[in-house]
């Protein structure tokens, strides 16, 4: 009997031990880490084509095409031909969500035409400061001081300063005027996902944008020269604090793009050439960029990657470039970049969805010297990819894009005035403690950690720090 019992007992102890360790290799056969991740509204916008109105990942692979990288973790992407508008996969693209400060690309591309010429100089009142938000990315404007109008954008373009963006608002006209501007530019250009409320990107209620606006964004302000080369400077020199009796000193400002500049774990992107990133702890990481690689030019949008690894939005990014320059001629786009409103012949692809979003508004010192990251010289190739995307996009005629449907070549090509290598300094990551509505642009200073206190702070959570003094050398 108790040999029965031993062996009765020996049963039961493995059964029981199969159901212990095969019970949870079962459950893992399920990965249950999208589950807590938000889902994409049912119904969005197809304008651009209907394929870009479904929820989900986009795309129609042909012969030879290589299939698109693993692990995207993006909430929305795209890759586009900057030149013909060929969308050539896309994820969720018309999902509106917080942009960020890739918003002032909209705010560059509104604004930069009426602020001319860029050596108009600037004595910066109290008053204009005095509507940044609390704990905004800053590129250390001192009122009482004189700045150019071009010191002014480098501020904006490389280290995302709100205070910036707020004393070009009120040489505009005020901050309302330039949001009414912004939104009514928005819907020229057919970003009918965006509203705008802040002109900085800072968080507020009702904002958004979407891949797909931002895409278009970018692709009309790189129309600009200035515009471009803003965009595609990885380091300058600002002017700093005028002291009584004193030569009055400069700092330099690095781009916070990491796609330019590079950082620990990731490169400098070959052929990088803009154009904006943003971060906030509501709208996570954003980016748009632009490259061009044997003549072709691409544009990217990735908005809120989940992945936790360092730099991801960039690394996405890079990815999809990669993949888009592999597959161009191999896949049948999934979209169409549409035209402004004022260029549309009618002929351009629609789809339900293509009206203004809800909330957007109806109806209407010395100069700083830039440094580029050098074509000769560095690994990033900004100078060949600025003289060929300055060929490339270029203002249209409504006739030749009924003909061609692409923007047309110029006779000519941009080149930088001044080149030179482009170096980041190593950064650490920064801290971010999630508290609920607060936020941190991708801004600030190489170096230098930052922390999100709980305070609305703005600042590369994996980088450069959240704002930015008088001098680099000063925490933040």
């Amino acid at each position: 009997m108790p040999a029965l019992k031993k062996i009765a007992l020996t049963i039961t102890s493995a059964a029981l031990l199969s159901g212990f360790v095969l019970s949870p290799a079962a459950a893992a056969d399920k990965d249950t880490s999208d589950d807590k991740q938000p889902k994409p509204p049912s119904t969005m916008s197809s304008l651009g084509g209907e394929q870009l109105g479904k929820a989900g990942t986009q795309v129609n692979l042909g012969p030879g095409a290589p299939v698109l990288p693993k692990k995207l973790s993006g909430r929305s992407w795209i890759v586009a031909d900057a030149e013909s508008g060929d969308v050539l996969a896309a994820h969720n693209s018309h999902w509106r969500l917080p942009p960020a400060s890739t918003l002032k690309m909209l705010f560059a591309d509104t604004v930069l035409p009426a602020l001319q010429p860029t050596t108009l100089a600037h004595k910066v009142t109290e008053n204009e400061l005095s509507g940044v938000g609390e704990g905004s990315s800053l590129v250390g404007i001192k009122e009482d001081h004189t700045y150019t109008v071009h010191d002014l954008w480098l501020g904006v373009f490389l280290r995302s300063g709100n205070d910036a963006v707020h004393v070009l608002s009120e040489m505009y006209g005020g901050v309302q005027k330039t949001v009414d501007a912004m939104q009514a530019h928005a819907e020229e250009l057919q970003a009918l996902d965006t509203v705008v409320v802040s002109p900085d990107g800072y968080d507020a209620p009702r904002q958004v944008s979407s891949a797909y606006d931002l895409t278009l964004i970018a692709r009309s302000g790189l129309q600009k020269k200035d515009f471009r080369e803003y965009a595609a400077t990885a380091s300058a020199d600002f002017p700093g604090e005028k002291k009584k009796g004193k030569k009055r000193e400069s700092f330099e400002i690095s781009n916070t793009n990491r796609l330019i500049t590079g950082d620990i774990g990731v490169d400098p992107y070959q052929g990088i050439a803009g154009v904006k990133n943003g971060y906030t702890t509501h709208a996570g990481n954003t980016f748009t960029g632009v490259a061009e690689r044997n003549g072709k030019v691409l544009l990217v949008t990735v908005m809120n990657p989940s992945a936790e690894e360092s730099h991801a939005v960039y690394k996405e990014a890079a990815h999809l470039l990669d993949w888009g320059f592999a597959a161009s001629g191999k896949v049948t786009p999934v979209g169409q970049l549409v035209p402004p409103r004022s260029l549309d012949t009618g002929t351009g692809i629609g789809g339900k969805g293509a009206t203004p979003a809800a909330g957007a508004v109806q109806g209407p010192g010395g100069q700083a010297e830039a440094t580029h990251a050098s074509a000769s010289n560095g690994s990033s190739g900004v100078g060949t990819a600025l003289a060929i995307i300055g060929g490339l996009l270029v203002v249209l005629a409504a006739a030749v894009f009924l003909v061609n449907r692409r923007w047309p070549m110029a006779g000519r090509t941009h080149r930088t005035e001044t080149e030179t290598d482009a170096t980041a300094a190593e950064t650490k990551d920064a801290e971010d403690t999630g508290k609920a509505g607060k936020s941190a642009e991708d801004t600030g200073e190489a170096g230098k950690d930052v922390e999100d206190t709980g305070k609305h702070v703005e600042g590369d959570p994996e980088g450069a720090g959240a704002t930015s003094s008088a001098a680099p050398t000063d925490k933040p």
